[in-house]
């Protein structure tokens, strides 16, 4: 009796702890739908407004109290790195997204708690030792990037950047404020694990991390001497958080063995498609690891801008590719996702609303008019102007968005949705709206008569999401019929 009592009383502890795990998740998934009251009458595509310097690179943030910025929930900041410049590590209360503008590199994202998988090999370490490198380093695994990556960063995991190129290094990072992994004030709180303490009452800074400590019990916790504390600690160090390495990084990394041989052999040619096929064989060996594959062994970089990825493609218009959490997994808990595409000149992105996200466009490159619908009485529209590169405009949930490449050069942009798989809806085009409707709906609907009515559903054929300028449709058309 008194067993099954007991059992009784576990299970019912059992059922009573799912049921406050399943209120705390509502709780958390609240979180992200808690937003300041909708009162915008107008939209601005803005630009950076402050600007950090550092030795090797800037900082560039746009304003947080930008109210379009505020109501989407996320906070954009642009950071340049010139060669052999190291952003130093760090990590902020929100995750993030980060798209390489340009430049290539190395970075990694330490995650705690998992093993230090990379280390240098017994044959290497003694050619180290040899020139005097000193002793074995193992760490967490670092990975390349490039020009059109895509990299997924989690709330609370350090990370750190390097420019092993001959370029600055450019990228655009959105922190999505407003998600439930971050239980502060919706303000992008950056939190530097090394480097100088940023301005006094700067928006955003939280500084050094370990300057709010005494020497003593930094200098206890770590087993070190005061004066390598104090360094941490950055005193009297006026670099900024990112610096020159000039000597390079001394780093175990997959191509390193390699490079080491070539150099024996007098070859340096090397391709970087074999390190991202490499990569691609090491993720599906780890398929099925559980714990270890979603959090230590995670990949967290997918590239946008290779058209061979492309999601959509004309090879009159453009292209439009996108990564989602069924691409790249991670992104399931982050609950973001992104979208890069380009037009040729006078192409369109076809008019579409976002079905079930926020989202945030930067133009990478060229200019376009863009609309956005405002929908409302009286309101024509939220934004109807042109956008140029290195500008942010924010598209809110729902509302119908289009844009045309202005100028002779192509259009090229990256967006930023706050959902892991964000959903479209298309007004023209295949897979429209009006695609699903009744003839007779939409002719009741718009005093059209049958034949305007199948013109509005058919009316740009097979084309979806970015269409061909119209008079070059117009005029394909009349060399077909004769």
């Amino acid at each position: 009796m008194g067993s099954s009592r007991d059992l009784s009383l576990l299970s019912l502890a059992i059922c009573a702890l799912l049921l406050c795990c399943c209120h705390a998740s509502r709780e958390g998934e609240s979180r992200r739908y808690h937003h300041r009251e909708w009162r915008l009458e107008k939209l601005e595509a803005v630009e950076p407004t402050r600007k950090v310097q550092a030795e090797a690179g800037v900082i560039e943030y746009w304003d947080q109290s930008e109210e379009q910025l505020q109501v989407a929930g996320v906070a954009p900041y642009r950071t340049t790195i010139q060669p052999k410049g190291l952003l130093l590590p760090y990590y902020a209360n929100s995750p993030r997204l980060a798209y390489v503008i340009q430049g290539k590199g190395i970075y990694s994202a330490v995650v705690p708690g998992c093993p230090e998988t990379f280390q240098f090999s017994e044959q290497s370490q003694r050619r180290r030792e040899q020139r005097g490198a000193g002793e074995s380093d193992e760490h967490q695994r670092v990975h390349r990037f490039r020009e059109g990556d895509v990299i997924a960063l989690p709330a609370g995991v350090a990370s750190w950047f390097y420019n092993d190129g001959q370029n600055p290094v450019v990228t655009i990072t959105v922190a999505d404020i407003a998600n439930r992994a971050n239980q502060l004030d919706q303000t992008l709180r950056r939190f530097e694990l090394a480097g100088q303490q940023q301005q006094k009452g700067e928006e955003g800074s939280s500084g050094n991390v370990f300057r709010g400590l005494n020497v003593e019990t930094v200098a206890e916790a770590l087993g070190i001497s005061r004066e390598t504390a104090r360094k941490l600690q950055a005193e009297g160090d006026r670099r900024g958080n990112i610096v020159r390495v000039e000597k390079g990084l001394r780093l175990a990394r997959p191509e390193q063995a390699r490079e080491e041989e070539e150099a024996e052999g007098g070859e340096r040619e090397r391709k970087e498609e074999e390190e991202e096929e490499r990569e691609e064989r090491e993720r599906k060996r780890r398929e099925g690891n559980g714990v270890d594959e979603v959090f230590c062994n995670f990949r967290n970089r997918e590239n946008i801008r290779d058209p061979a990825r492309a999601d959509v493609f004309s090879r009159e218009a453009g292209s439009v590719t996108t990564v989602n959490s069924g691409k790249l997994p991670i992104l399931r808990y982050l609950r973001l996702s992104a979208e890069g595409g380009f037009l040729r000149p006078n192409a369109h992105f076809a008019p579409h609303w976002n079905i079930n996200a926020n989202s945030l466009l930067y133009v990478v490159r060229g200019r376009a008019r863009v609309q956005i619908s405002g929908g409302g009485e009286g309101r024509r529209a939220l934004f109807d102007g042109e956008v140029r590169r290195g500008q942010i405009l924010v598209v809110p949930q729902n509302f119908v968005v289009a844009a045309q490449a202005s100028g002779e050069e192509a259009f090229e942009w990256v967006s930023f949705k706050t959902e892991d798989k964000a959903l479209v809806s298309p007004v023209a085009g295949k897979a429209s709206v009006f695609r699903g409707l009744p003839e007779s709906v939409l002719a009741s609907a718009y005093r059209l008569s049958s034949e305007e009515a199948r013109t509005v559903k058919h009316g740009r054929g097979s084309e979806f999401l970015i269409f061909r300028p119209r008079h070059q449709q117009q005029e394909e058309g009349r060399s077909a019929a004769y």
